[in-house]
């Protein structure tokens, strides 16, 4: 029973290398996005970790900022 869940009828080979593939891919780029947000994170923090309020009011100020804002309800 085992060994016909396995072999497919002769397309397990196929079907399992596919398989292995497709869920490699999904790591690897889990992995990437994983380290891109890292990197990005990184950057925010050490751009605007610091900001005062005098600054954080002023960026709200700002009509581009107010309109990538505007979904937000809690800012």
């Amino acid at each position: 029973m085992i060994n016909t869940f396995i072999f497919m009828n002769g397309y397990g080979v196929y079907v399992w290398s596919a398989f292995v593939f497709t869920i490699f891919s999904f790591a690897y780029l889990y992995t990437l996005t994983a380290v891109q947000y890292a990197k990005e994170k990184k950057k925010f923090v050490k751009k605007f970790g610091t900001l005062n309020s005098e600054s954080a009011a002023f960026a709200k100020s700002q009509s581009i900022n107010k309109e990538i804002l505007s979904n937000y309800t809690s800012v």
